[in-house]
């Protein structure tokens, strides 16, 4: 005879199987917004992107993943890395060259992978976004949602949208970027800071002779440099920065194309064809800023994640690993407490440290790519976080995540 099971044991067992937070809404369909989304339906919220975008396009530049964003990618989704990898490229050797395009010297990529478990795998950035958007329904991505601001009682968040729509949610997460509105709302720091170094980026498809398969190529002039990345299916994103006291953006997309000409004009040919031979509508003009870290990143039922949370230079090439780290965690505090209260603050006290320590040392790195007193820097850079380059690369490399989610 099987035992009788009360009303009030039905409800609790109920209770117990349901997720902390029943109904979140994420602000930003970026890596961030997206892994986030994964991790949370993995707990079995339901979760709804908002993306002021009207449709995704192929955009973004190339980025490498290092072994801390692709463990926590893996802890995340199982089997995503190995996605990653059939549709980006492992770098198998690193390929230094002077402006004229000659290799001065190669070193083999695989240190990572020997060192830390994890190859280093270039992919593009659109290319990464579809990856992650493909791990959720269709219907929870909402493109031409551009939000405008946000209401909190001690019940839900309601969120409020450019075209007149509104919605409701338990948490609202913003993972909408350096330029976030919901930073702005929470904190209203105001704009980011400028850090004198521009970028100007692209993908294409095309014949050339300065990239072989599986090298990554950084090439290093007088205060400018460009890095080469295979990013995979026959792809190669070219990065060009220089310091710049003026970070005013072009008037329109052909000038844009004819100043990085006119900078590379005593390059070698083949470095220079890359930018030739890039429709000057796929060439993306930006003004490498960060913003001071901080020491909240929430209240009440709302708050930040990746770029809206920790804006950093590239240089370290940690903005979209330490983003990934953020998804996890914040999905491992919701599964394990008690409140959504108690959720954001273990968040925030498990990231804001390691963040503003990364932030820190970005900003430093950036400079340093156009400085030749290398030593002086490492000094700097030791003096700001304690540690030398060496332990600040295995501190944040050897990060890994508690447990897989699911």
């Amino acid at each position: 005879m099987k035992p009788h099971t009360s009303a009030q044991e039905k409800a609790q067992v109920e209770k117990l199987s349901r997720p902390l937070i029943e109904k979140v809404a994420i602000i930003g369909a970026g890596l961030g917004g997206l892994a986030v989304a994964v991790a949370l339906r993995k707990l079995g919220c339901d979760v709804q992107v908002y993306e002021k975008a009207l449709l995704f396009r192929p955009v973004g530049g190339g980025l490498g993943l290092l072994p801390n964003g692709l463990n926590f990618l893996d802890a995340i989704e199982p089997g995503i890395v190995e996605t990653i990898k059939t549709l980006g490229s492992e770098v198998r050797t690193t390929v230094l060259k002077n402006t004229q395009g000659e290799t001065i010297r190669t070193n083999p990529g695989s240190r990572f992978q020997d060192k830390y478990g994890q190859s280093l795998i270039t992919v593009w950035w659109w290319r990464l976004q579809q990856i992650l958007a493909s791990k959720l329904p269709s219907e929870s991505i909402h493109l031409n949602h551009r939000c405008i601001g946000f209401e909190q009682n001690d019940r839900c968040v309601s969120i409020y949208f450019e075209n007149g729509e509104q919605i409701s949610a338990e948490l609202l997460i913003g993972a909408d970027g350096i330029n976030s509105a919901i930073r702005e709302a929470l904190i209203g720091d105001g704009k980011p800071r400028y850090l004198g170094s521009m970028s100007w980026r692209s993908v294409i498809n095309c014949n050339q002779e300065v990239l072989n398969p599986g090298e990554l190529g950084f090439v290093k002039g007088n205060q400018e440099f460009m890095y080469l990345l295979n990013v995979g299916d026959g792809y190669i994103s070219w990065l060009y920065r220089k310091l710049l006291q003026d970070c005013t953006l072009s008037q329109n997309m052909a000038l844009v194309k004819s100043k990085v000409l006119e900078q590379l004009a005593d390059w070698g040919e083949s470095l220079r064809s890359l930018v030739e031979k890039t429709p000057e509508s796929q060439i993306w003009e930006t003004p490498i800023c960060d913003r001071l870290p901080l020491n909240s990143w929430s209240q009440g039922r709302v708050t930040l994640l990746g770029d809206a949370a920790h804006p950093m230079a590239p240089a370290l090439g940690q903005g979209a690993n330490s983003t990934f780290e953020d998804a996890y965690e914040l999905a491992l505090c919701c599964s394990q407490a008690s409140s959504i209260q108690e959720a954001l603050a273990t968040y925030s006290q498990r990231r804001i440290p390691r963040t503003q320590l990364i932030q820190t040392r970005s900003a430093l790195g950036e400079m340093r790519y156009y400085t030749t007193n290398t030593e002086a820097d490492d000094q700097q850079m030791q003096e700001q976080s304690q540690m030398s380059s060496e332990e600040f690369e295995n501190w944040v490399f050897n990060y890994k995540p508690y447990r897989n989610l699911i």
